[in-house]
């Protein structure tokens, strides 16, 4: 991770942002695992406002490396101050065609945009799993 030489007016906005953000909604399918997850528009959704509000701003910049065999994001998140916090991944698709590309730039996206505004998913198997032990337990 790199960062300007301060953060503290970025860190002040990101606490405020934090304490504004919803959960992102899981609502995409994933049938290889049989399961939900919250895909990028699910996540830019939950955060875009409280960043916004709160003078932040994200940029996600992509580079092919190692002659195109892997794929590098770079995540600036940025206070109007000027003050920034920039980390990078490195990972290979697991095939070298476009949809597999796309399919981790997007996984990329999506998991390095959360945390590096400490956003995350709805989880909804342990909510259904709460309001049945609710729905379990006498009422008092």
């Amino acid at each position: 991770m790199n960062k300007s030489e301060t953060i503290g007016k970025l860190a002040e906005a990101l606490s405020k942002a934090q304490g504004a953000m919803k959960p992102a909604i899981k609502d995409s399918d994933n049938p290889y695992y049989k399961s939900k997850y919250a895909d990028l528009s699910s996540v830019w959704e939950a955060i875009r406002e409280p960043l916004s509000a709160n003078g932040l701003s994200v940029s996600q910049l992509l580079e092919s490396t190692e002659n195109g065999e892997k794929i590098t994001l770079t995540t600036i998140l940025m206070h109007s101050s000027g003050e920034w916090l920039m980390s990078s991944i490195t990972a290979k698709p697991a095939k070298e065609d476009a949809q597999a590309i796309g399919s981790l730039t997007s996984y990329l996206r999506r998991y390095a945009l959360s945390a590096i505004i400490g956003g995350y998913a709805d989880d909804d198997d342990a909510e259904a799993d709460r309001i049945a032990r609710q729905e379990k337990s006498p009422e008092p």
